[in-house]
């Protein structure tokens, strides 16, 4: 069997406030190949960007680790790339500078001045954004500064992608382009990705294995799916295929489930709450 490139070992993180500990993530075990493409996907809540934090290294476990490329993840660092929800772009720099100040950092050692321009062109020509290098962000839209964001990340040539809801806050017909951009892109550089989502239908048509997560807290994986669909994959045509269909199946039945247990315990406390209450009131 292939050795992991990515290795989630045994994670455990509990947050502490105010002296009282809170357990958000118990036993995470997962082995990431190189090339592969890993949706995280669960209730809000779950853990799913702690995990995400916690392989970046903007968090440290409470106990396990995580190993990328046979290195112990201790903190950031640019093999490791995460793209947010939010742009997260300057605001006074232009498309150009948003992805030059990345390569800067990365690679002012090792690249010569025309090639760092050369591989920042490249990088924003990759995701369509070559025409817009002088704009500022506010003068993009919402899905041009993603792309720029997913330019900027993958100009540091990570050894692995990390994208935590990169398409949640944009309208259907833009996320569904930028879904093809980084399903092409993938497909060219065959990067290591983890990306989280709250999307079925994006998590079936971009992965090649979906991580389900437990409900928390004391979150924890609770099915790991393969999703063994052709490449390229069309998402038009995916929408009659019989297996598309039994795959978005399988994860909706594992969170309708899960949610299902939530309500169900709420119940329970609820009653036994109304039941204190009542007992109360007849001794008072």
């Amino acid at each position: 069997m292939s050795k992991a490139y990515l290795n989630i070992s045994r994670v455990d993180m509990d947050f502490t406030r105010n002296g009282v500990t809170n357990p958000v993530l118990r036993d995470i075990n997962l082995d990431v190949m190189r090339g592969e493409f890993i949706s995280l996907i669960g209730h809000s809540g779950c853990g799913k960007s702690t995990v995400l934090n916690i392989v970046a290294g903007l968090l440290k476990a409470s106990a396990g680790g995580v190993i990328v490329d046979g290195k112990e993840v201790n903190a950031p660092g640019p093999d490791r790339a995460l793209v947010f929800q939010n742009h997260s772009l300057l605001p006074w720099l232009t498309v150009y500078q948003n992805v030059e100040i990345a390569v800067e950092k990365t690679f002012r050692r090792t690249k010569s001045a025309a090639e760092r321009r050369e591989w920042i062109l490249h990088n924003l020509e990759m995701v369509n954004m070559g025409h817009a290098l002088e704009r500022l962000p506010s003068e993009i839209s919402g899905g041009m500064k993603q792309r720029v964001g997913i330019a900027r990340a993958l100009a540091m040539e990570p050894k692995v992608l990390l994208l935590d809801e990169p398409f949640g806050a944009l309208d259907a017909l833009t996320r569904a382009h930028l879904q093809d951009e980084v399903m092409r892109i993938q497909a060219e550089l065959h990067n290591t990705v983890m990306m989280i989502t709250h999307d079925v239908d994006e998590a079936v048509l971009l992965s090649d294995r979906i991580v389900m997560m437990t409900n928390g807290p004391s979150a924890t994986i609770g099915q790991i799916m393969d999703v063994e669909l052709p490449r390229p994959r069309d998402r038009i045509a995916l929408a009659d295929d019989a297996r598309y269909n039994h795959y978005r199946h399988e994860v909706l039945s594992f969170l309708y489930e899960k949610q299902r247990k939530v309500e169900d315990i709420g119940s329970r406390r609820a009653r036994a709450r109304s039941g204190d209450a009542e007992k109360a009131a007849v001794r008072a």
